[in-house]
């Protein structure tokens, strides 16, 4: 009877025991070299100096950091962390990415370790995968996969030594980031179906050249920087579809190639971005500028010419689209050598108008007056002197007809001349009658 009594006591002792020993896996303690939160989901055990994984992590946490430790190696150690959705394994001593990582990733961090290669194999089942952070490393080859990594957005191998950019990048990535590597050639169709990519960092590199048509399906790109690479800005034949590429694309081009380097002999200013700007602003206004002239002289003609063109079928006019010399009384009085610089700093534009008083000149002479034809000039862009700003052309235009009017009022016809002539002579035939 004693013994199945102490049978009975000693029984639930066992399960207990049994019980405390796995109640850390069960209610997901804390291990005490990392500190947990959100119930214990969310494991930092960074900067411990750890180089095994700490005894009771739980199996469903989603935030794992083991940065600022000594790990040489986590093969197959993660892989029962299903629900994991960051890993941030920076600072350790890895000499590759850990293999068999969960598929449920979302982020993965292996900042400033010592790997080497990037395994397809390291991303070949992340579906999940987001970011992928291997900078600031000793990766010389990069292969992945694009047909498994679908999720990517953003990559970053910079600090690397990186010499060709990795093929076989996922098609909705969105930030690249291969810039402090000694990158020098992009391989054909590497960049040719990245139609989401939007930032492209490549600075300090070792580029000369890119190929052509390397950027032509980069449709949503908005930063890409350049500088810090050696360009060759000299052979034109390489260079010049990227100096193309950066005047027509919409993105944003941090460090433009040879925007500094002066024109070599024989490869023109064409291929300097800043003379082309500068050769692009300059040339935009002029040509517009015979639109603007044709308007003016096509109002000018409807306005005020009819009122000069009522006293003669004689009006010339003669232009010209390109700026004039001085006028030629200018030239005979010096006055066009005056303001050095002002035919660069606009182009004028003149009209001669055959005077209608011409017409008169070889019937009567003239009495101590001369005649002057009409100059009509117009003024584009805006001349350094100030003091002798053209006149109004409205204004010039009437003064003409008034002398117009003037002399057409006291020079008489000589059709004229002789209806008057007879008229005295039949007035003087029929006084004569008259008187006799």
């Amino acid at each position: 009877m004693r013994a199945t009594m102490e049978y009975q006591i000693l029984k639930p002792s066992t399960c207990l025991l049994v019980l405390l020993f796995f109640i850390p896996t069960v209610l997901g303690i804390c291990p005490s070299s990392c500190t947990c939160s959100g119930n214990d989901r969310n494991v930092d055990c960074s900067g411990r100096n750890l180089t095994i994984l700490p005894h009771g992590l739980q199996d469903n946490i989603t935030y794992l950091n083991l940065s600022f430790n000594q790990f040489l190696d986590l093969d197959h150690q993660l892989t029962r962390f299903t629900n994991l959705r960051t890993l941030d394994i920076s600072n350790n001593w890895l000499k590759n990415v850990p293999a068999h990582l969960p598929k449920s990733l979302w982020e993965l961090y292996a900042i400033n370790n010592n790997i080497k290669v990037l395994q397809k194999l390291d991303t070949a089942y992340q579906w999940n995968l987001r970011v992928l952070d291997v900078s600031r490393n000793m990766v010389e080859r990069a292969v992945l996969i694009n047909n498994t990594l679908s999720s990517l957005k953003f990559l970053n191998l910079s600090s690397n030594k990186l010499w060709t950019v990795p093929t076989n990048m996922p098609y909705n990535i969105e930030t690249v980031d291969l810039s402090n590597n000694f990158l020098s050639q992009i391989l054909p169709g590497t960049l040719l179906r990245l139609h989401h990519l939007s930032s492209l960092y490549l600075h300090n590199n070792k580029f000369t050249s890119i190929p052509d048509k390397a950027f032509d399906q980069l449709l949503q790109l908005q930063v890409v920087t350049l500088n810090n690479n050696p360009w060759a800005c000299s052979d034109q034949q390489n260079i010049l579809y990227l100096l193309r590429w950066v005047q027509e694309t919409a993105a944003h081009v941090v460090g433009a190639p040879c925007a500094d380097t002066a024109p070599t002999p024989g490869t023109g200013s064409s291929l300097l971005i800043k003379g082309r700007k500068a050769a692009d602003k300059a040339a935009f206004p002029v040509a517009t500028e015979p639109s603007k002239m044709t308007k003016m002289h096509k109002q000018l003609r409807a306005k005020e010419v009819p009122s000069l063109a009522t006293f003669s079928q004689s009006l010339l006019f003669t232009s010209t689209e390109r700026p004039l010399l001085p006028h030629p009384e200018e030239l005979s009085t010096g006055q066009g050598g005056s303001q050095p610089g002002s035919q660069e700093a606009a182009a004028t534009h003149t009209f001669y108008i055959k005077d209608p008083a011409e017409l008169y000149s070889s019937l009567t002479p003239s009495a101590g007056s001369s005649t002057t034809p009409m100059t009509l000039s117009i003024t584009s862009g805006m001349p350094t002197n100030y003091s002798k700003m053209p006149q109004s052309t409205t204004a010039t235009l009437r003064k003409e007809e008034s002398t117009t009017n003037v002399l057409n009022t006291h020079v008489p016809s000589k059709a004229r001349i002789s209806e008057m002539s007879l008229v005295c002579v039949v007035m003087l035939n029929a006084v004569a009658l008259f008187i006799g």
